[in-house]
Parts: structure tokens; sequence; C-alpha cells
């Protein structure tokens, strides 16, 4: 995230042309999501975060033939699921490779340790934890783990300057490991709920792997401005969650279960692609949402639909 690879990067991305009415995407960096399979105007990777369909109560290999069969080119779990998986006598590894077989990658998890906490003794076993869920996300070919302020959520005044130290110690674990944690921005939270926020604490960390999550409800939800994105670049950002909102309830009020699909409420996501490919980046659009009337629904046409209204706004947004 320097200022010398920003440049860079945004100087490569300006050379991005036209073609079949979308912009083509330049070669994506290694860690980008299945990226080289994926046709030249798909500009980005197309991921189903499991809660979107968590309501179904389904096992998470089923999880996986819902995610193949809807089109998606890969998948972002929750470490529970894993953890439930495991309980049931699955396998890790042979997840992973139930995974790979269906044609899926594995971009990000989604996992609640708690990191940035204040006090030493829960720090010290929440690294711990987040070292376990980091060797179950590799076991199943996962690159990247959610890094949220689970457990500073309540109280403000959390130093942003310790939380990068803690933040560089999670990362330190994520290079031994060899899954990155992402510095996840939640919106409701007391702490971490601002775009600038997460940059902050990801660039203070002075650690080269120190990249952020970022979602299209939290950027509402905590009140980022948009424009902050554009300080971002390829290399700052692999994962964005996508979803939509209504405009009622207003913000303060509204809640995760009131996530919408794609293209289905009010938010700037034509202003949030745009940007998003204009700073370069090419990797994945996971779709998340909590919506209790989606989970009374089938999985696969949840799914389906999803990605069918997930892909129409990214359509939308590029054309000429």
């Amino acid at each position: 995230m320097t200022a010398t690879s920003t440049r860079r990067d945004w100087l490569k991305t300006t050379t991005a042309s036209l073609a079949a009415g979308m912009l083509t995407a330049p070669s994506p960096a290694p860690s980008s999501a299945s990226a080289q399979e994926r046709p030249a105007n798909e500009p980005f990777v197309y991921c189903l975060n499991t809660s979107t369909i968590s309501g179904q109560k389904l096992p998470i290999t089923q999880v996986v033939e819902v995610a193949s069969r809807a089109g998606f080119q890969a998948i972002e779990p929750w470490i529970r699921e894993l953890d439930q998986h495991v309980k049931d006598g699955g396998n890790l590894k042979d997840l992973g490779k139930r995974i790979k077989d269906q044609g899926l990658t594995v971009e990000s998890a989604i996992g609640f340790a708690e990191w940035v906490v204040d006090d030493d003794e829960r720090r010290k076993k929440a690294l711990e934890q987040a070292k376990r869920e980091m060797d179950m996300v590799l076991q199943i070919g996962g690159k990247r783990i959610a890094a949220p302020p689970a457990g500073a959520t309540k109280e403000p005044g959390l130093n942003l300057l310790k939380a990068a130290e803690r933040y560089r110690a999670l990362l330190e674990i994520g290079a031994q490991t060899g899954v990155v944690p992402q510095v996840e921005l939640w919106g409701f939270s007391q702490n971490l709920n601002r775009l600038g926020e997460c940059a902050l604490v990801a660039m203070e960390s002075g650690h080269p792997q120190a990249c952020i999550l970022a979602d299209v409800y939290h950027l509402y939800k905590g009140g980022s401005a948009l424009s902050g994105l554009k300080l971002l670049s390829a290399t700052s950002m692999f994962v964005m969650h996508i979803n939509d909102y209504p405009a009622n309830p207003p913000r303060a009020e509204i809640t995760d279960a009131q996530r919408i699909y794609p293209g289905d409420g009010v938010a700037p996501l034509k202003e949030i692609l745009r940007t998003l490919h204009a700073i370069g980046f090419r990797g994945a659009l996971s779709l998340e949402m909590f919506n209790r009337d989606y989970w009374k629904q089938d999985a696969l046409a949840v799914a389906k639909l999803g990605l069918e209204k997930t892909k129409a706004v990214v359509r939308e947004s590029f054309k000429s």
C-alpha cells in the first residue's frame, strides 16, 4: 500500500480499454481468484459468501454444490461451518478437494478471533484461535480470512496505532500459515467502522501483506465516504462483499438482515464498481446477505438469482 506501488498500479490500470461493452481487466495479480479462466469481459470474480444461504441449514458440502451449480467461481465459507464439518466426521482436505473439483476457489473465509482487543489475555487466546482457523482455511485451499474488530465493537476509543501493531502480529501468523488476514470494515461497530480507520490500521502495520476487506452495506452503515475507495489499490484489497440495501429504514436503523440483492436497492453500486475497477481491483465480489426472507427460499434459487443480479449490475456499470 505504498505511494510508489499505488502510482505504479494506477498507471497500469489507466491503459485498460473497452471490450464487449465492458472494461477489460489486465492480467490479474497472482493472488486474484481463478481470474485466468474468466471471460475477458468479466472484470471480477464472482464468489458466494455462505451467509447468503445459511438460513437453509445445509451442510457445507451441499453449500459447495449449490455455489457451483449456480455458476459462482468461488466460495467464502464461515469458520463455524468448517468446525461443524469436522464435528460431523468430515475431513477438511477432502472438502478442499471437493471444492476444487466443483470448479471453485476459496477466496476468503469468515472468522471472529478477537485479535484487536485491549485485553492482553483475550488477545493471546485470539491469536491462538486465529492460527487454528487459518490452518483450517489452508486445508481447504483458502487464501485469506476476515479480521473484523470482533470483541471491540461496543466501546469507542480504540487506539488505532495499537490496533495496527496487533494487526501486524496477526499478519505474522498469517505469513507462517499461508493465509492472509484482511482488516474487515464493520459499519455497526464503535471501532473500525470507517474505511479510513481500516486503511490506517493496514498502512501502519508496516506489513507487505496488509489488506482490507470492505463491504457495500458496511460502507453505508458506518458512513464512509465512497471517495475513500479511490485511495486504495489493487494490492490493498482482494475481496469486496457485495449486496444492496433499501431506502428505508434509515441508515441509523438498518441492520444486516435488511441486505437485499444487488440492484434491488439504492446503493450506489455503479459508482463503487467503477471505482474498484479504476484502482485496479480484479478480485472477488463476494455476495454476502443475511436476508431472512431469502433464507426461507430454495438455496439454489437464491444463489442463482443473486449471481444473475450481481452480474447484471456489473454489466450496467460498464456500459459504453
